[in-house]
């Protein structure tokens, strides 16, 4: 696997990303309905375009099977395809991202304890917890630190 970067002035393949993180979600956030899925699926195209650098995986064939996106030294979003997960390469693309552009910050969700997890043996460690995310909703998000 091979990690390509995606810059702002560069045309992101948005389409397979959008794939790609509606199968994630639904294979890890069990916590979303359906619906729920749905909602935040229409803002996911505008969040993906306006992060300043898309790290995406993408297999030997040249084909994405994960992205991450970045703003300053915040982890924004990370997401595997199912196919993918567990075999090391969120591991890869986040080392990645904390040695080549400084990340050391990341947001999740409480009610994902497998992703908290992750990010707890890669290093992070919780300083604050709000009771909602950033839209509002009822789902609690754990702020990480490296």
């Amino acid at each position: 696997m091979t990690i390509r970067e995606y810059s702002f002035s560069e045309e992101r393949p948005t389409a397979r990303l959008l794939e790609i993180w509606r199968q994630s979600v639904t294979a890890t956030h069990k916590f979303l309905s359906a619906a729920d899925i749905e909602n935040i699926a229409a803002y996911v195209p505008e969040a993906i375009a306006r992060m300043p650098l898309i790290a995406v995986l993408e297999d030997e064939n040249g084909a994405a099977v994960g992205f991450a996106g970045v703003m300053h030294n915040k982890l924004e979003m990370l997401f595997l395809h199912p196919d993918v997960r567990g075999a090391g390469y969120g591991k890869q693309i986040v080392r990645h991202l904390i040695d080549k552009h400084s990340v050391n910050y990341v947001c999740v969700n409480e009610q994902n304890p497998e992703a908290a997890g992750f990010y707890r043996h890669m290093g992070f460690r919780l300083f604050k917890r709000d009771e909602t995310d950033e839209q509002g909703g009822p789902f609690p998000i754990l702020h990480m630190k490296l």
